[in-house]
């Protein structure tokens, strides 16, 4: 398994025009997750990445919705997503979509969205898998420099292990577009349509795209307290009584 570290950054992209069928990839996340943004509540939404800021989350229940990158233009707050700017536990969900591809330190993105989401908190992630239609052309020697071939693509397992590292209960792991997505696709073909159904009854594990809903659980430490307690030895002591004051002084 190769190290999620590394020590120069891809070029992240910075709206879904440039990937292949981005449009149309951007058109499944949002449909799919519309479904889960009624469940999630809160007041603070975090978009992390470029192309989270471009995902359209108006169905969600969270109006308050900060868009968060390093590009001048493309965000509300400008800053480094495995650094933000925003205090332990004030956020009530994160979205990161296609962003651990394309960072140095993946764990540390985990790691700081964990650090700023409330307990019970949601984290949305979305990104390629490897193990799919898409992932096969990073096997093409001349396809690996092309966008988004150039970064790093993660199982969702490996990335639901960080989670379940983190404390979090995974509520959902989605694939969706079983294609290969360097091509031109017509998604209201017949042709289309029929593969699409065979995919998704027999090919569900082999979708190019992975959609990952996570919720953070924080148990309360409650403090065991011993059964067996400590009892001082106590030593009597011989103290006189009144009677026998009364007894000594009558037989004098």
């Amino acid at each position: 398994m190769k190290p999620a570290l590394a020590f120069n950054k891809p070029d992240e992209p910075l709206h879904w025009q440039e990937l292949p069928n981005g449009e149309l990839i951007a058109q499944h996340i949002e449909e799919n997750l519309n479904l889960w943004w009624p469940r999630i509540f809160g007041y603070h939404l975090l978009k992390l990445g470029c192309l989270s800021a471009s995902i359209d989350c108006s169905s969600a229940m969270i109006k308050h919705q900060v868009m968060v990158n390093d590009r001048n233009g493309y965000a509300d707050v400008i800053a480094d997503i495995d650094d933000l700017p925003f205090r332990q536990h004030g956020v009530d969900a994160c979205l990161l979509t296609h962003s651990l591809e394309f960072s140095v330190d993946p764990h540390h993105v985990l790691r700081e969205a964990d650090r700023v989401l409330i307990p019970n908190g949601h984290i949305v992630i979305t990104g390629f898998n490897p193990i799919s239609f898409a992932g096969l052309n990073k096997l093409i020697p001349f396809r690996r420099q092309e966008t988004p071939w150039h970064g790093r693509f993660f199982t969702p397992m490996r990335v639901k292990d960080w989670l379940n590292l983190l404390g979090y209960e995974i509520l959902e792991d989605k694939r969706i577009l079983h294609r290969s997505l360097h091509s031109t696709i017509k998604p209201n073909g017949w042709l289309s349509n029929q593969w699409q159904r065979f995919a998704n009854t027999y090919l569900s594990a082999f979708g190019s795209v992975y959609i990952i809903v996570a919720k953070k659980r924080v148990h309360p430490l409650t403090p065991i307290r011993p059964k067996w307690k400590l009892r001082p030895n106590f030593k009597p002591v011989n103290v006189s009584t009144m009677r026998g004051n009364n007894r000594s002084s009558s037989a004098k």
